[in-house]
């Protein structure tokens, strides 16, 4: 029989603090859990909002990240839609170090189209998101194999990079989920 392990997910745009979110992730990791995961929406889907109001995905994780010593973060799905990728690239790495290797990178297309019409995100057909993930997860990947001292470029139909410099993304095999 393999081990089980039990992770925690978060919806925190239903009403969750960082505070709140800091302290669950700590629990969780005092608990035994194996994971903190949280949504990568910025509006609250099916309900009302409740206060505090939105949070930003890898800037909580971060703040967990420093506050956990052992437990798995990450997000189920980071949005393709609400970030460009060298920034994105670059956001996922800082927080990996942060947590000394523990990310884990759950990456989608976007499907919420009245989050993307509140904050002013393009919200293409799903062909278009679908071939934007494909080309921003080669960007993403791409960066973060690039050589110690090295720049990455791509020239695609959505994104052109030119000397983007290398950041070393996460470093655990199959922390990266599409």
């Amino acid at each position: 029989m393999s081990a089980v392990e039990l992770h925690i997910f978060t919806e925190p745009q239903q009403g969750a603090s960082q505070e709140q979110l800091r302290t669950v992730a700590v629990a969780a990791e005092r608990l035994g859990f194996a994971g903190f995961f949280r949504s990568d929406h910025p509006m609250a889907i099916g309900a009302p909002p409740r206060p505090p109001g939105p949070t930003e995905s890898w800037a909580i994780l971060a703040d967990v990240a420093v506050a956990t010593r052992s437990i798995r973060i990450g997000t189920l799905m980071t949005s393709a839609t609400f970030r460009v990728p060298g920034p994105l690239a670059v956001a996922v790495a800082q927080v990996d170090q942060v947590s000394g290797g523990r990310v884990d990178f759950g990456f989608g297309a976007g499907w919420y189209q009245a989050e993307h019409d509140a904050n002013g995100i393009p919200f293409p057909e799903v062909g278009e998101r679908m071939e934007r993930f494909a080309e921003q997860l080669e960007i993403v990947r791409g960066i973060w194999s690039t050589k110690a001292g090295g720049s990455f470029s791509h020239q695609g139909p959505h994104y052109g990079l030119r000397d983007c410099p290398r950041c070393r993304g996460p470093s655990r095999p199959g922390a990266h989920r599409s």
